[in-house]
């Protein structure tokens, strides 16, 4: 729903199976971080964004005042690289890991920052032990710049002979346009081939984003418009993630007032009473619509 299924596209999700070997599975990786709900959907829904990480006091006193990029994919989704100035990028999307994204994450940056400049760093299907992205980094909301390609992978100076421009080209074909909903945290719009959607991470627990939808499915409330279609739901690193199917020609922009009409119903719906005979009925249809990540 992102990207072009044809394509063997650079972004990576938790979908895949590549890790062999887990030493501990952690279900909620980004629990306690500030913007839990904006790290799962760059790393789950977003095919190009970046953004831009602090080193805590006691790493910078370590390894400087280094300029840290977070990016959802790196090229060969390497899990991060260390540019000639010395400038790191962090890869959020990658291939091999362990069951503790966050672990995954801290040890890369951390080996990163160890390595010498102009190059990419390998890390082993298992970290081990160590400290974790809260440790490493200022826990603070995300400044997220969303992409339309992946041109910030190059520096402006760096040559860019026909292997370069070839793989560039072919991972700026995979991208569906993507954008950034303002009205509402972790929520982003893209366009895909004779419809658009809406997906939004819920920052909740998923039993009560879930209570809270059953809530307004009862009630006729749940989606975005008329020509809208509530498509169903998905959980990534346990959070809810709901669908929405759109008419395809109208842009990103003409979606904001009705997802934030609908910010404003999920957050009354968002109450600790139990739900009616009438919410437990949908809420039983509202699971029987879980989406797989493609």
């Amino acid at each position: 729903m992102g990207k072009k299924p044809a394509k063997k596209a650079p972004r990576v999700h938790s979908k895949i199976r590549d890790a062999k070997v887990r030493d501990v599975f952690v279900a909620r990786p980004f629990e306690g971080l500030v913007d839990e709900a904006e790290w799962v959907a760059l790393r789950e829904l977003v095919p190009a964004a970046t953004a831009p990480l602090r080193l805590t006091p006691e790493y910078s006193a370590k390894y400087g005042e280094r300029e840290i990029t977070m990016a959802t994919v790196l090229p060969m989704a390497w899990p991060a690289l260390t540019k000639p100035d010395g400038r790191v990028l962090l890869g959020l999307q990658r291939n091999d890991r362990s069951g503790d994204v966050n672990r995954d994450l801290a040890a890369a940056l951390l080996k990163a920052l160890e390595s010498e400049p102009g190059t990419s760093v390998t890390m082993p299907v298992l970290p081990g032990a160590g400290p974790r992205l809260a440790d490493v980094i200022v826990n603070a909301p995300l400044s997220i710049t969303m992409r339309d390609g992946f041109e910030f992978w190059l520096d402006e100076d760096q040559e860019r002979d026909e292997n370069v421009a070839a793989s560039l080209e072919a991972a700026n074909a995979s991208i569906f346009p993507t954008e950034k909903m303002a009205a509402a945290p972790a929520a982003y719009w893209c366009r895909v081939p004779g419809k658009s959607h809406v997906r939004w991470v819920m920052p909740q627990p998923e039993d009560k984003a879930l209570n809270a939808l059953a809530r307004l499915a009862a009630a006729g409330e749940i989606k975005l418009g008329d020509e809208t279609r509530f498509a169903g739901m998905f959980r990534a690193h346990s959070l809810l993630v709901p669908v929405w199917d759109l008419p395809s020609d109208p842009p990103a922009a003409d979606w904001e007032e009705p997802v934030a009409a609908f910010a404003t119903r999920y957050a009354a719906a968002l109450r600790d009473d139990p739900l009616t005979s009438e919410e437990r009925r949908a809420k039983q249809g509202l699971l029987g619509r879980q989406l797989s990540i493609r």
